[in-house]
């Protein structure tokens, strides 16, 4: 096995090891499985299906669909960056619209149209930055209620012989519409370890400050999501 993957399936048993850890600790394992299909050169869609905290949510379990319209790629972006199995980020522009099933113990199913607007900025130095703006339009128990959010992260690809990592920091602001302010700040730290031509591990240090209730809350998650990429052509 070259070094590369040796080195990749290090970091993944840690990271299981680290999960079983943090829940011994009390702190959130968020897994997440997300499904893309490219139907053609303009549209994609994909599946996911995970748990999270969101805006300071409970830990719930969250299913459904999205499409995405993709503009077109640009030149200026790098060779590393059109070399991600992720082809949307050589696009400056990523409209998606979605539904979201959300369940959680001992509480209402909710419902969740989520529609988003993604920009992708190639930097200086082979960063990338992408900002993603994002509306949750949710529906529970009969009451409706709606946020924004505002994803900024920061990227670069290393390659490693043949073999590329893609670490990456984020910040994301939640406006609660039922708490009427900013209620919610998630900062994470991970990387990105693609595996072979269609997969791709994200590993990730969450930290939410959530103030939407009174005492304000600080909570800590580690994530481990899969990606699979394929296309129709």
């Amino acid at each position: 096995m070259k070094q590369p993957l040796k080195a990749l399936w290090g970091w993944i048993l840690f990271l299981c090891f680290a999960c079983v850890s943090a829940r011994a600790q009390n702190i959130q394992f968020l897994p997440e499985f997300d499904a893309h299909l490219k139907l053609n050169p303009a549209v994609r869609v994909y599946l996911e299906a995970k748990e999270d905290r969101d805006g300071g949510d409970p830990t719930q379990f969250t299913v459904g669909p999205s499409i995405q319209i993709y503009s077109k790629p640009l030149l200026r972006f790098s060779d590393r960056m059109k070399s991600d199995i992720d082809d949307s980020k050589s696009r400056a522009l990523v409209l998606e619209a979605g539904y979201r099933s959300i369940s959680a113990p001992d509480a209402p199913h909710e419902n969740r149209m989520v529609v988003s607007m993604t920009s992708h900025i190639p930097m200086r130095a082979e960063l990338l930055l992408t900002e993603r703006n994002r509306a949750d339009l949710d529906w529970k128990n009969g009451v409706f209620n709606w946020r924004y959010r505002n994803k900024l992260t920061l990227e670069r690809t290393f390659p490693i012989g043949s073999y590329h990592l893609i670490p990456y920091a984020a910040v994301e602001p939640f406006y609660e519409s039922q708490y009427d302010k900013w209620s919610t700040t998630s900062l994470y730290a991970g990387g990105l370890f693609p595996v072979g031509k269609h997969a791709e591990f994200n590993a990730y240090f969450e930290h939410d400050n959530n103030t939407g209730k009174s005492p304000n809350r600080q909570v800590n998650s580690l994530g481990l999501a899969l990606n699979l990429f394929f296309s129709l052509k």
